[in-house]
């Protein structure tokens, strides 16, 4: 089987918890094909670089996946059908990473770094 980073950019207008539930689906179609989830990361409601289907923000996941290439194709295919998803995007690698990715490193740094502080007048 092959290996993959799969991205997926839904609606903003969805609730946190939709966004979840189709990661979720992803995971059984995936599963459904053959293959396994290695890693699932919620980066939760980002801005957008330009509009999308004149949605300004968006829903970002990020998948780790090892599934044989007509599971992948079926997920694209689902995924093509579903109105709640922008965008998807899988790359295939030659290993997984399953740290914690650059997005959801640096979010957990700033908030050990920004100390809260009280202004006095």
């Amino acid at each position: 089987m092959s290996l993959y980073e799969h991205v997926v950019i839904s609606r903003q207008d969805i609730s946190p918890q939709q966004a979840e539930a189709l990661n979720d689906t992803i995971k059984a179609l995936v599963e459904e094909g053959g293959g396994t989830v290695a890693k699932i990361e919620y980066w939760g409601l980002r801005n957008l670089t330009y509009r999308i289907k004149k949605n300004r923000k968006g829903h970002y996941s990020l998948l780790a996946l090892d599934a044989p290439a007509p599971a992948i194709k079926e997920l694209e295919r689902q995924l093509s059908l579903n109105e709640d998803v922008l965008r998807y995007m899988t790359v295939r690698v030659d290993e997984l990473d399953l740290e914690l990715s650059p997005v959801l490193a640096r979010r957990d740094r700033d908030r050990e770094r920004e100390p809260r502080r009280e202004d006095s007048y």
